[in-house]
Protein backbone atom coordinates (compact mmCIF):
# COMPACT_ATOMS: atom_id res chain seq x y z
CA UNK A 1 0.00 0.00 0.00
CA UNK A 2 1.18 3.44 -1.03
CA UNK A 3 2.60 6.00 1.66
CA UNK A 4 1.41 8.78 2.53
CA UNK A 5 3.31 12.27 4.21
CA UNK A 6 -0.09 13.70 6.07
CA UNK A 7 -2.77 11.80 7.24
CA UNK A 8 -5.82 12.20 9.52
CA UNK A 9 -7.26 9.68 11.84
CA UNK A 10 -11.10 9.91 12.88
CA UNK A 11 -11.34 7.69 16.08
CA UNK A 12 -14.76 6.77 16.24
CA UNK A 13 -14.89 4.25 18.92
CA UNK A 14 -16.33 4.76 22.42
CA UNK A 15 -14.45 7.30 24.77
CA UNK A 16 -14.75 4.37 27.03
CA UNK A 17 -13.46 1.87 24.83
CA UNK A 18 -10.72 3.75 23.09
CA UNK A 19 -7.74 3.22 25.41
CA UNK A 20 -7.52 -0.21 24.80
CA UNK A 21 -7.53 0.23 20.92
CA UNK A 22 -5.26 3.13 20.54
CA UNK A 23 -2.09 1.14 20.49
CA UNK A 24 -3.08 -1.03 17.56
CA UNK A 25 -4.75 1.50 15.88
CA UNK A 26 -1.58 3.81 15.90
CA UNK A 27 0.48 1.05 14.62
CA UNK A 28 -1.41 0.52 11.73
CA UNK A 29 -1.56 4.51 10.61
CA UNK A 30 2.20 4.05 11.02
CA UNK A 31 2.29 1.60 8.32
CA UNK A 32 0.33 4.19 5.77
CA UNK A 33 1.70 7.85 7.38
CA UNK A 34 5.37 8.71 7.92
CA UNK A 35 5.51 12.17 8.57
CA UNK A 36 2.28 13.72 10.61
CA UNK A 37 -0.64 11.92 12.08
CA UNK A 38 -3.18 14.43 13.41
CA UNK A 39 -6.19 12.58 15.13
CA UNK A 40 -9.74 13.78 15.40
CA UNK A 41 -11.73 12.77 18.16
CA UNK A 42 -15.54 11.98 16.98
CA UNK A 43 -16.31 9.19 19.10
CA UNK A 44 -20.08 7.72 18.59
CA UNK A 45 -19.92 8.61 14.85
CA UNK A 46 -21.78 6.51 12.50
CA UNK A 47 -19.96 6.32 9.34
CA UNK A 48 -22.68 3.81 7.68
CA UNK A 49 -25.84 5.27 8.57
CA UNK A 50 -26.67 6.06 5.43
CA UNK A 51 -26.62 9.89 5.98
CA UNK A 52 -23.64 12.05 5.85
CA UNK A 53 -22.72 12.76 9.93
CA UNK A 54 -22.06 16.24 10.41
CA UNK A 55 -19.08 17.42 13.09
CA UNK A 56 -20.52 17.81 16.45
CA UNK A 57 -19.03 19.82 19.98
CA UNK A 58 -17.80 17.54 22.28
CA UNK A 59 -18.08 18.65 26.19
CA UNK A 60 -14.71 18.45 27.81
CA UNK A 61 -14.37 15.66 30.29
CA UNK A 62 -11.82 14.40 32.96
CA UNK A 63 -11.91 10.76 30.65
CA UNK A 64 -10.61 12.73 27.58
CA UNK A 65 -7.71 14.08 29.59
CA UNK A 66 -7.03 10.91 30.45
CA UNK A 67 -7.51 9.33 26.97
CA UNK A 68 -4.91 12.23 25.47
CA UNK A 69 -2.36 11.46 28.05
CA UNK A 70 -2.46 7.55 26.70
CA UNK A 71 -2.54 8.50 23.44
CA UNK A 72 0.89 10.37 22.91
CA UNK A 73 2.29 7.89 25.32
CA UNK A 74 1.28 5.53 22.89
CA UNK A 75 2.36 7.18 20.12
CA UNK A 76 6.11 7.64 21.74
CA UNK A 77 6.00 4.30 22.29
CA UNK A 78 5.03 2.69 18.85
CA UNK A 79 5.15 5.39 16.06
CA UNK A 80 7.56 7.62 17.82
CA UNK A 81 8.44 8.79 14.31
CA UNK A 82 5.58 10.17 13.48
CA UNK A 83 4.50 13.85 14.25
CA UNK A 84 0.87 12.77 16.13
CA UNK A 85 -1.51 16.10 16.70
CA UNK A 86 -4.47 15.23 18.95
CA UNK A 87 -6.98 18.60 17.40
CA UNK A 88 -9.60 19.65 19.27
CA UNK A 89 -11.31 22.46 17.63
CA UNK A 90 -14.71 20.37 17.90
CA UNK A 91 -14.06 20.23 21.87
CA UNK A 92 -15.78 22.63 24.17
CA UNK A 93 -18.60 23.21 26.48
CA UNK A 94 -21.86 23.11 24.39
CA UNK A 95 -22.14 26.80 23.38
CA UNK A 96 -25.33 28.45 24.15
CA UNK A 97 -27.43 28.90 20.90
CA UNK A 98 -27.70 33.17 19.61
CA UNK A 99 -29.25 35.01 16.66
CA UNK A 100 -26.13 35.57 14.38
CA UNK A 101 -23.81 32.92 15.81
CA UNK A 102 -22.98 29.99 14.39
CA UNK A 103 -24.99 27.11 14.90
CA UNK A 104 -24.14 24.95 17.84
CA UNK A 105 -23.31 22.12 16.59
CA UNK A 106 -20.84 23.23 13.86
CA UNK A 107 -17.39 23.59 15.49
CA UNK A 108 -16.62 23.91 11.42
CA UNK A 109 -18.13 27.05 9.87
CA UNK A 110 -15.30 26.63 7.16
CA UNK A 111 -13.06 23.57 6.94
CA UNK A 112 -10.12 24.44 9.14
CA UNK A 113 -6.53 24.77 7.53
CA UNK A 114 -3.63 22.66 9.24
CA UNK A 115 0.44 23.25 8.76
CA UNK A 116 0.32 19.61 6.48
CA UNK A 117 -2.53 19.50 4.51
CA UNK A 118 -3.99 15.80 4.82
CA UNK A 119 -3.41 13.36 1.89
CA UNK A 120 -5.41 10.05 3.50
CA UNK A 121 -8.07 9.89 5.97
CA UNK A 122 -7.98 6.79 8.48
CA UNK A 123 -10.54 4.89 10.48
CA UNK A 124 -11.18 2.77 13.04
CA UNK A 125 -14.60 2.65 12.08
CA UNK A 126 -15.58 -0.48 11.29
CA UNK A 127 -18.64 -1.21 9.37
CA UNK A 128 -21.02 -4.18 10.11
CA UNK A 129 -21.59 -5.35 6.66
CA UNK A 130 -18.53 -5.49 4.65
CA UNK A 131 -20.18 -4.49 1.43
CA UNK A 132 -20.60 -1.06 3.09
CA UNK A 133 -17.36 -0.04 3.04
CA UNK A 134 -16.90 1.77 -0.19
CA UNK A 135 -19.78 3.82 0.87
CA UNK A 136 -18.21 4.56 4.56
CA UNK A 137 -15.26 5.64 2.72
CA UNK A 138 -16.87 8.59 1.09
CA UNK A 139 -18.77 9.32 4.11
CA UNK A 140 -15.48 9.45 5.88
CA UNK A 141 -13.53 11.36 2.91
CA UNK A 142 -16.74 14.39 2.86
CA UNK A 143 -16.81 14.54 6.95
CA UNK A 144 -12.93 15.05 6.77
CA UNK A 145 -13.53 17.42 3.87
CA UNK A 146 -16.43 19.44 5.75
CA UNK A 147 -13.41 19.91 9.33
CA UNK A 148 -10.44 20.20 7.54
CA UNK A 149 -8.72 21.74 4.35
CA UNK A 150 -7.95 18.45 2.50
CA UNK A 151 -5.96 17.37 -0.59
CA UNK A 152 -7.92 17.22 -3.46
CA UNK A 153 -8.95 13.74 -4.02
CA UNK A 154 -7.50 12.51 -0.96
CA UNK A 155 -7.86 8.83 -0.21
CA UNK A 156 -9.54 7.31 2.71
CA UNK A 157 -8.55 3.81 4.25
CA UNK A 158 -10.44 1.69 7.18
CA UNK A 159 -8.21 0.39 9.91
CA UNK A 160 -9.79 -2.52 11.37
CA UNK A 161 -7.15 -3.29 14.74
CA UNK A 162 -8.29 -5.59 17.18
CA UNK A 163 -7.88 -4.12 20.65
CA UNK A 164 -5.81 -6.45 23.21
CA UNK A 165 -8.52 -8.27 24.61
CA UNK A 166 -11.95 -7.87 23.58
CA UNK A 167 -13.58 -8.73 26.86
CA UNK A 168 -11.93 -5.97 28.41
CA UNK A 169 -13.44 -3.59 25.54
CA UNK A 170 -16.58 -4.54 26.04
CA UNK A 171 -16.15 -4.38 30.01
CA UNK A 172 -14.82 -0.64 29.66
CA UNK A 173 -17.71 0.02 27.19
CA UNK A 174 -20.43 -1.75 29.85
CA UNK A 175 -18.73 0.31 32.75
CA UNK A 176 -18.64 3.52 30.57
CA UNK A 177 -22.50 3.72 30.18
CA UNK A 178 -23.30 2.60 34.08
CA UNK A 179 -20.92 5.76 35.19
CA UNK A 180 -21.81 9.23 33.86
CA UNK A 181 -18.69 11.04 32.21
CA UNK A 182 -17.13 13.55 34.72
CA UNK A 183 -16.90 17.28 33.58
CA UNK A 184 -13.65 18.91 33.30
CA UNK A 185 -13.42 22.19 34.83
CA UNK A 186 -12.30 25.09 32.59
CA UNK A 187 -10.98 28.40 33.00
CA UNK A 188 -10.29 31.51 31.13
CA UNK A 189 -6.97 31.57 31.23
CA UNK A 190 -4.43 29.37 31.54
CA UNK A 191 -0.47 29.54 31.75
CA UNK A 192 1.98 26.88 31.75
CA UNK A 193 6.25 27.08 31.52
CA UNK A 194 9.25 24.66 29.86
CA UNK A 195 11.85 24.76 27.57
CA UNK A 196 9.89 22.64 24.92
CA UNK A 197 12.90 21.70 23.29
CA UNK A 198 12.07 19.37 20.60
CA UNK A 199 8.74 19.09 21.13
CA UNK A 200 7.48 15.32 22.48
CA UNK A 201 4.92 13.69 23.47
CA UNK A 202 4.94 14.79 27.25
CA UNK A 203 5.01 18.58 26.32
CA UNK A 204 2.28 17.78 23.40
CA UNK A 205 0.06 16.12 26.40
CA UNK A 206 0.76 19.37 28.82
CA UNK A 207 -0.30 21.37 26.12
CA UNK A 208 -3.16 19.57 24.99
CA UNK A 209 -4.95 19.49 27.95
CA UNK A 210 -3.97 23.16 28.68
CA UNK A 211 -5.83 23.34 25.65
CA UNK A 212 -9.00 21.48 26.86
CA UNK A 213 -8.60 23.32 30.18
CA UNK A 214 -8.47 27.25 28.58
CA UNK A 215 -11.52 29.18 27.05
CA UNK A 216 -10.37 32.32 25.93
CA UNK A 217 -6.55 32.67 26.84
CA UNK A 218 -3.38 30.32 26.90
CA UNK A 219 -0.25 31.66 28.08
CA UNK A 220 3.60 30.21 27.74
CA UNK A 221 6.51 30.80 29.18
CA UNK A 222 9.32 29.89 27.31
CA UNK A 223 13.17 29.26 29.21
CA UNK A 224 15.45 30.95 27.03
CA UNK A 225 19.31 32.36 28.41
CA UNK A 226 19.84 32.37 32.42
CA UNK A 227 17.18 29.33 32.76
CA UNK A 228 19.20 27.38 30.12
CA UNK A 229 22.21 27.06 31.91
CA UNK A 230 21.73 23.85 34.32
CA UNK A 231 19.78 21.99 31.01
CA UNK A 232 21.78 19.08 30.36
CA UNK A 233 23.47 19.09 26.91
CA UNK A 234 22.03 22.83 26.21
CA UNK A 235 24.31 23.07 23.58
CA UNK A 236 21.90 21.04 21.74
CA UNK A 237 18.75 22.97 23.01
CA UNK A 238 16.88 24.25 19.81
CA UNK A 239 17.18 28.23 19.64
CA UNK A 240 14.75 29.90 21.47
CA UNK A 241 13.00 31.36 17.60
CA UNK A 242 12.36 27.70 16.53
CA UNK A 243 10.64 26.67 19.40
CA UNK A 244 8.31 29.49 19.94
CA UNK A 245 7.81 28.76 16.06
CA UNK A 246 6.82 25.26 16.58
CA UNK A 247 5.05 25.71 19.70
CA UNK A 248 2.89 28.62 17.43
CA UNK A 249 2.33 25.43 14.84
CA UNK A 250 1.39 23.08 17.11
CA UNK A 251 -1.18 25.46 19.24
CA UNK A 252 -2.50 26.92 15.69
CA UNK A 253 -3.41 23.40 14.79
CA UNK A 254 -4.46 22.00 17.77
CA UNK A 255 -6.96 24.63 18.55
CA UNK A 256 -7.24 28.27 16.61
CA UNK A 257 -9.74 29.46 18.80
CA UNK A 258 -7.51 29.97 21.41
CA UNK A 259 -5.62 33.70 21.99
CA UNK A 260 -1.89 32.46 22.51
CA UNK A 261 0.60 34.18 23.94
CA UNK A 262 4.53 33.11 24.02
CA UNK A 263 6.97 34.95 26.50
CA UNK A 264 10.49 34.32 27.40
CA UNK A 265 10.91 33.01 30.29
CA UNK A 266 14.08 34.32 32.19
CA UNK A 267 13.42 32.84 35.87
CA UNK A 268 11.28 30.18 37.15
CA UNK A 269 8.36 32.66 37.32
CA UNK A 270 7.53 34.81 34.80
CA UNK A 271 4.14 36.47 34.08
CA UNK A 272 2.47 34.11 36.22
CA UNK A 273 3.26 35.57 39.80
CA UNK A 274 2.38 39.29 38.23
CA UNK A 275 -0.77 38.48 35.46
CA UNK A 276 -4.03 39.35 37.11
CA UNK A 277 -6.65 37.57 34.71
CA UNK A 278 -4.96 34.10 35.00
CA UNK A 279 -6.94 31.62 36.43
CA UNK A 280 -5.13 28.30 36.31
CA UNK A 281 -1.58 26.78 36.10
CA UNK A 282 -0.92 23.32 34.19
CA UNK A 283 2.02 21.56 36.20
CA UNK A 284 3.34 18.26 36.75
CA UNK A 285 4.04 15.26 39.34
CA UNK A 286 7.74 17.03 38.61
CA UNK A 287 6.48 20.66 38.51
CA UNK A 288 4.02 21.06 41.33
CA UNK A 289 6.49 22.50 44.11
CA UNK A 290 6.97 24.97 41.25
CA UNK A 291 3.45 25.87 41.00
CA UNK A 292 2.76 25.84 44.59
CA UNK A 293 5.93 28.37 45.20
CA UNK A 294 3.78 30.54 42.16
CA UNK A 295 0.72 31.16 44.56
CA UNK A 296 3.34 32.02 47.24
CA UNK A 297 4.19 34.49 45.19
CA UNK A 298 0.99 35.52 43.92
CA UNK A 299 -0.35 36.08 47.27
CA UNK A 300 2.73 38.48 48.12
CA UNK A 301 1.80 40.19 44.83
CA UNK A 302 -1.75 40.65 46.15
CA UNK A 303 -3.09 38.47 43.83
CA UNK A 304 -5.47 35.83 43.79
CA UNK A 305 -4.44 32.19 43.95
CA UNK A 306 -4.07 30.15 40.93
CA UNK A 307 -5.80 26.59 40.22
CA UNK A 308 -2.91 23.82 40.06
CA UNK A 309 -3.97 21.35 37.77
CA UNK A 310 -1.34 18.42 38.04
CA UNK A 311 -0.44 16.04 34.91
CA UNK A 312 0.96 12.26 35.14
CA UNK A 313 4.66 12.27 33.56
CA UNK A 314 4.27 10.03 30.52
CA UNK A 315 6.78 6.98 30.77
CA UNK A 316 9.56 6.35 28.17
CA UNK A 317 9.56 3.02 27.31
CA UNK A 318 12.71 3.24 25.05
CA UNK A 319 15.36 4.39 27.59
CA UNK A 320 18.48 3.86 28.35
CA UNK A 321 20.66 4.08 31.40
CA UNK A 322 21.70 7.79 31.62
CA UNK A 323 18.16 8.82 30.63
CA UNK A 324 15.15 9.32 32.55
CA UNK A 325 12.22 7.42 33.66
CA UNK A 326 9.76 10.09 32.25
CA UNK A 327 9.73 10.85 28.29
CA UNK A 328 12.14 14.32 28.43
CA UNK A 329 13.69 16.79 26.27
CA UNK A 330 17.49 15.89 27.88
CA UNK A 331 16.91 12.00 27.36
CA UNK A 332 16.58 12.76 23.34
CA UNK A 333 19.06 15.28 23.27
CA UNK A 334 21.46 12.84 24.51
CA UNK A 335 20.23 10.54 21.62
CA UNK A 336 21.42 12.57 19.13
CA UNK A 337 24.77 12.23 20.43
CA UNK A 338 26.76 10.64 18.15
CA UNK A 339 24.37 10.84 15.28
CA UNK A 340 25.09 13.18 11.95
CA UNK A 341 23.28 16.62 13.51
CA UNK A 342 24.22 18.64 10.16
CA UNK A 343 25.08 17.29 6.57
CA UNK A 344 28.91 17.83 5.83
CA UNK A 345 30.28 20.69 3.77
CA UNK A 346 30.66 20.00 0.45
CA UNK A 347 33.77 17.75 0.00
CA UNK A 348 34.77 17.89 -3.95
CA UNK A 349 38.11 19.87 -2.95
CA UNK A 350 39.07 16.42 -0.58
CA UNK A 351 40.30 13.35 -2.25
CA UNK A 352 37.54 10.83 -1.41
CA UNK A 353 40.00 8.74 0.77
CA UNK A 354 41.08 8.76 3.17
CA UNK A 355 38.03 10.26 5.22
CA UNK A 356 38.90 12.43 7.70
CA UNK A 357 37.37 13.60 10.91
CA UNK A 358 38.51 16.59 12.77
CA UNK A 359 37.84 15.54 15.97
CA UNK A 360 37.53 18.79 18.30
CA UNK A 361 36.59 19.62 22.15
CA UNK A 362 37.65 22.13 25.01
CA UNK A 363 40.40 21.60 27.82
CA UNK A 364 39.44 18.14 29.77
CA UNK A 365 36.65 16.93 27.46
CA UNK A 366 37.66 13.84 27.01
CA UNK A 367 38.67 14.57 22.97
CA UNK A 368 41.85 12.66 22.99
CA UNK A 369 40.18 9.63 24.77
CA UNK A 370 37.74 9.28 22.08
CA UNK A 371 40.29 9.86 19.30
CA UNK A 372 41.89 6.42 20.97
CA UNK A 373 38.66 4.52 21.03
CA UNK A 374 38.91 5.70 17.04
CA UNK A 375 42.12 4.18 16.58
CA UNK A 376 41.18 1.14 17.87
CA UNK A 377 38.34 1.01 16.09
CA UNK A 378 40.50 1.10 12.90
CA UNK A 379 40.77 4.96 12.10
CA UNK A 380 44.44 6.59 11.34
CA UNK A 381 44.58 9.17 14.44
CA UNK A 382 46.96 12.23 13.82
CA UNK A 383 47.56 14.28 17.29
CA UNK A 384 48.01 17.74 16.46
CA UNK A 385 49.52 18.06 19.42
CA UNK A 386 52.33 15.97 18.90
CA UNK A 387 52.74 18.03 15.78
CA UNK A 388 52.91 21.21 17.23
CA UNK A 389 56.29 20.11 19.39
CA UNK A 390 57.46 18.89 15.90
CA UNK A 391 57.37 22.05 14.28
CA UNK A 392 59.32 23.33 16.84
CA UNK A 393 61.94 21.29 17.01
CA UNK A 394 65.60 22.79 16.65
CA UNK A 395 65.96 23.57 12.28
CA UNK A 396 62.38 23.75 11.56
CA UNK A 397 61.28 26.21 9.78
CA UNK A 398 58.71 27.27 12.37
CA UNK A 399 61.84 27.42 14.64
CA UNK A 400 63.62 30.11 12.74
CA UNK A 401 60.43 32.15 12.23
CA UNK A 402 59.68 31.68 15.87
CA UNK A 403 63.11 32.77 17.03
CA UNK A 404 63.22 35.87 14.87
CA UNK A 405 59.85 37.22 15.95
CA UNK A 406 60.40 36.64 19.74
CA UNK A 407 64.30 36.87 20.35
CA UNK A 408 66.70 34.48 22.00
CA UNK A 409 65.66 34.91 25.39
CA UNK A 410 63.10 31.92 24.62
CA UNK A 411 65.83 29.31 23.95
CA UNK A 412 67.08 26.74 26.66
CA UNK A 413 70.59 26.25 26.62
CA UNK A 414 70.51 23.40 24.32
CA UNK A 415 69.24 26.06 21.95
CA UNK A 416 65.72 24.43 21.45
CA UNK A 417 62.71 27.10 22.05
CA UNK A 418 61.20 27.29 26.62
CA UNK A 419 57.71 26.69 25.45
CA UNK A 420 56.89 28.49 28.78
CA UNK A 421 59.04 31.03 28.18
CA UNK A 422 57.19 30.86 25.07
CA UNK A 423 53.96 31.39 26.76
CA UNK A 424 55.17 34.28 29.26
CA UNK A 425 55.71 36.65 25.97
CA UNK A 426 52.47 35.97 24.42
CA UNK A 427 49.87 35.73 27.28
CA UNK A 428 46.98 37.81 28.05
CA UNK A 429 48.37 39.66 24.60
CA UNK A 430 46.48 38.93 21.39
CA UNK A 431 48.54 40.70 19.00
CA UNK A 432 51.53 38.62 20.04
CA UNK A 433 49.82 35.16 20.45
CA UNK A 434 48.31 35.82 16.93
CA UNK A 435 51.96 36.76 15.80
CA UNK A 436 52.75 33.32 17.09
CA UNK A 437 49.90 31.15 15.86
CA UNK A 438 50.27 32.46 12.20
CA UNK A 439 54.17 30.94 11.86
CA UNK A 440 52.91 27.98 13.89
CA UNK A 441 49.53 26.61 12.55
CA UNK A 442 50.28 26.79 8.69
CA UNK A 443 53.26 24.39 9.57
CA UNK A 444 51.34 22.19 11.75
CA UNK A 445 48.59 21.69 8.58
CA UNK A 446 51.38 20.85 5.99
CA UNK A 447 51.99 17.80 8.36
CA UNK A 448 48.37 16.96 8.95
CA UNK A 449 48.76 16.90 5.24
CA UNK A 450 51.65 14.59 5.28
CA UNK A 451 50.29 12.30 7.47
CA UNK A 452 46.89 11.68 5.52
CA UNK A 453 48.46 11.42 2.86
CA UNK A 454 50.61 8.55 4.29
CA UNK A 455 47.74 7.06 5.77
CA UNK A 456 46.53 7.00 2.17
CA UNK A 457 49.41 5.12 0.52
CA UNK A 458 48.62 2.63 3.95
CA UNK A 459 44.99 1.89 2.27
CA UNK A 460 43.40 3.58 5.47
CA UNK A 461 39.71 4.13 5.16
CA UNK A 462 39.31 6.95 7.92
CA UNK A 463 41.54 9.25 9.45
CA UNK A 464 40.76 11.06 12.64
CA UNK A 465 42.80 14.45 12.96
CA UNK A 466 42.80 15.11 17.05
CA UNK A 467 42.84 18.83 17.45
CA UNK A 468 41.94 21.45 20.04
CA UNK A 469 42.71 24.24 17.55
CA UNK A 470 41.00 22.61 14.54
CA UNK A 471 38.05 25.10 14.09
CA UNK A 472 40.25 28.37 15.73
CA UNK A 473 43.10 27.36 13.66
CA UNK A 474 40.72 27.08 10.10
CA UNK A 475 41.68 23.67 9.15
CA UNK A 476 37.70 22.33 8.68
CA UNK A 477 39.10 22.79 4.79
CA UNK A 478 41.15 19.55 5.81
CA UNK A 479 38.46 17.77 6.80
CA UNK A 480 34.97 15.78 5.78
CA UNK A 481 33.39 16.37 9.00
CA UNK A 482 33.60 17.95 12.11
CA UNK A 483 33.52 15.99 15.49
CA UNK A 484 33.00 17.95 18.70
CA UNK A 485 33.06 16.45 22.32
CA UNK A 486 31.91 18.72 24.84
CA UNK A 487 31.07 18.27 28.86
CA UNK A 488 29.50 21.29 31.25
CA UNK A 489 32.03 24.02 32.42
CA UNK A 490 32.01 22.88 35.68
CA UNK A 491 33.05 19.41 35.24
CA UNK A 492 35.74 20.80 33.11
CA UNK A 493 37.49 22.52 35.97
CA UNK A 494 37.23 19.48 37.75
CA UNK A 495 39.23 17.39 35.31
CA UNK A 496 42.15 19.97 34.77
CA UNK A 497 42.75 20.69 37.85
CA UNK A 498 42.90 17.00 38.86
CA UNK A 499 45.12 16.12 36.07
CA UNK A 500 47.17 19.21 35.77
CA UNK A 501 47.21 20.14 39.54
CA UNK A 502 46.10 23.84 38.44
CA UNK A 503 43.52 25.82 40.72
CA UNK A 504 39.72 26.02 39.54
CA UNK A 505 41.09 29.49 38.53
CA UNK A 506 43.72 29.24 36.70
CA UNK A 507 41.41 26.00 34.76
CA UNK A 508 38.30 28.78 34.09
CA UNK A 509 41.02 31.13 32.94
CA UNK A 510 41.88 28.49 29.85
CA UNK A 511 38.35 27.17 29.53
CA UNK A 512 37.62 31.41 28.62
CA UNK A 513 40.61 31.52 26.56
CA UNK A 514 39.13 28.94 24.38
CA UNK A 515 35.96 28.87 22.35
CA UNK A 516 32.83 28.01 24.35
CA UNK A 517 31.26 24.95 23.72
CA UNK A 518 28.05 26.02 22.09
CA UNK A 519 30.23 28.03 19.35
CA UNK A 520 31.81 24.69 18.58
CA UNK A 521 28.82 22.96 18.07
CA UNK A 522 27.31 25.46 15.73
CA UNK A 523 30.31 24.11 13.46
CA UNK A 524 29.79 20.37 14.20
CA UNK A 525 28.22 17.78 12.31
CA UNK A 526 28.71 15.30 15.23
CA UNK A 527 28.91 15.96 19.02
CA UNK A 528 29.97 13.54 21.77
CA UNK A 529 29.87 13.58 25.48
CA UNK A 530 32.29 12.09 28.18
CA UNK A 531 30.14 13.26 30.72
CA UNK A 532 28.58 9.63 31.86
CA UNK A 533 30.83 6.57 32.87
CA UNK A 534 33.47 5.73 29.79
CA UNK A 535 30.69 2.72 28.83
CA UNK A 536 28.26 5.24 27.97
CA UNK A 537 31.15 6.65 26.44
CA UNK A 538 32.14 3.52 24.38
CA UNK A 539 28.46 3.61 23.19
CA UNK A 540 28.25 7.11 21.99
CA UNK A 541 31.74 6.48 19.93
CA UNK A 542 30.65 2.65 18.56
CA UNK A 543 27.21 4.24 16.92
CA UNK A 544 29.00 7.16 15.69
CA UNK A 545 31.44 4.61 13.98
CA UNK A 546 28.96 2.63 12.88
CA UNK A 547 27.06 6.04 11.32
CA UNK A 548 29.82 6.89 10.01
CA UNK A 549 30.75 3.70 7.96
CA UNK A 550 27.40 3.89 6.21
CA UNK A 551 27.36 7.15 5.10
CA UNK A 552 31.25 6.02 3.58
CA UNK A 553 29.48 2.75 1.83
CA UNK A 554 26.71 5.16 0.88
CA UNK A 555 29.30 7.68 -1.03
CA UNK A 556 30.92 4.65 -2.40
CA UNK A 557 27.81 3.29 -4.15
CA UNK A 558 26.64 6.99 -6.13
Amino acid sequence: MSMFSTGILVLTSPLQTLPLRIAPVLSSAAQLVDRTLYVHLQPGLNLSSGSQPRPAFMPPVVDLSTLIARLYNNAADVCGHLDVRVLLTNIRAQPAACSGTTAPNSPFPTPQPLFHCPEVVLTDFAPQDPHQSRQVKQCLEKYAGHCYVCRPGISSVLLHPQPAKQQESQDAARNGDERKAEPMETYSDVVVGGTFDRLHGAHKTLLSVSCLLANRRFVIGVCDQAMLKKKVLKELIEPYSVRVQRLREFLQDTKPSLQVEIVPLEDPFGVSIVDPLLKCIVVSEETRKGGEAVNKKRIENGLPLLVLHEIQLLKDAHRDEIEEEKISSSSLRSRLLGTLLTPPKDPSHLPPTPYVIGLTGGSGSGKSSIAKQLEVLGAARIDCDKLGHEVYQLGAEAYHKVLREFGSEILNEDKTINRRALGAKVFGNQERLKCLTDIVWPEIALLVKRTINRAREEGKEVCVVDAAVLLEAGWTDLVHEVWVTIIPEEEAVVRITERDGISAEDALRRLQSQWPNGKQVEHANVVLSTLWEPEVTRKQVLKAWKLLQKRIQQKKER
